[in-house]
């Protein structure tokens, strides 16, 4: 019997530094047990210590790129990341319409680590026109959640979870709000909370301790990565959430005192690689 792997889409921009974005995507995707397509929305040049530039790819051959591999591979899942334009932003949701992708999982990324900006001003209400609408999930940070929700502050829990309940007015079916940015201080110590919500009314809170180290370079990538990449396994929504919640965690543990450039560096994805293993082929 022919059998196939599990697929994972990345579409997002690349990381010359090895960090973040399609690098990290495909890391992950890997680690996971998954095969990784992906297609490039744009090339930045990028370190640990920042991002020194970035360039865009056309939309026109971004659209080329995802219609390749669409047409030939069967994806099981697919996650977006940095769109660094509303042209982009449209052409990838026309592909997901057209194809009528399913297990979609959008990461609105705005801005770096680093605090660099990465996306045009234009990209937040264009992700909510086109992208959002059309997500199994969205992954905001809370920088990210801020920028959709017009400025609002976000900064105790209570926030978060008004925040991740009002970012499914536009339109996904879920929202996973991320709180690394804001640690909470608790009786068992200082623990990152991120909040799930559904749009069946389900909440899901996830905890778990804050880790104090400079590698975190692309834990947004990861995780967005790691939740397409167990839902590309067949795992419902709040599972593959809480798994690639504790994947992102021990990746971090693994890689916590590792030197990896000057700055911030990354997780360690390959920290416990689970084998591919294919599977039945459906077509």
């Amino acid at each position: 019997m022919l059998a196939r792997y599990a697929t994972v889409l990345s579409i997002a921009a690349s990381d010359s530094g090895g960090c973040a974005g399609l690098q990290a995507d495909t890391k992950t995707a890997q680690a996971l047990g998954c095969f990784s397509c992906v297609a490039q929305t744009g090339l930045t040049a990028q370190n640990t210590q920042g991002v020194q530039g970035i360039m865009p790819v056309p939309p026109e051959f971004v659209l080329q790129q995802i219609n390749s591999v669409l047409l030939d591979f069967e994806v099981d899942a697919t996650k977006v990341g940095l769109v660094p334009n509303a042209a982009v932003c449209g052409v990838v949701a026309e592909a997901c319409r057209a194809f009528g992708l399913e297990n979609l999982v959008v990461d609105p990324v705005l801005v770096a680590s680093s605090k660099d900006a990465l996306a045009k001003e234009d990209v937040p209400s264009a992700l909510k026109r086109c992208l959002f609408p059309l997500a199994t999930l969205i992954t905001p940070n809370l920088d990210e959640a801020a920028a959709l929700l017009g400025g609002r502050n976000i900064s105790s829990a209570q926030q978060m979870k008004q925040a991740a309940v009002d970012l499914l007015e536009f339109g996904s079916q879920a929202v996973l709000l991320k709180g690394g940015h804001l640690p909470l201080h608790t009786t068992q110590g200082k623990k990152v909370v991120d909040f799930l919500t559904q749009r069946d009314g389900s909440f899901l809170q996830l905890e778990h301790a804050y880790i104090e180290t400079q590698n975190e370079h692309g834990t947004g990538c990861t995780l967005s990565s790691a939740i397409a990449a167990h839902l590309a396994h067949g795992k419902p929504l709040h599972l593959a959430v809480s798994e690639a919640s504790n994947y992102v965690h021990q990746a971090l543990v693994a890689g916590k005192t590792v030197k990896t450039g000057k700055g911030k560096g990354p997780l360690n994805h390959a920290f416990a690689p689970v084998v591919l293993k294919p599977r039945p082929v459906s077509r």
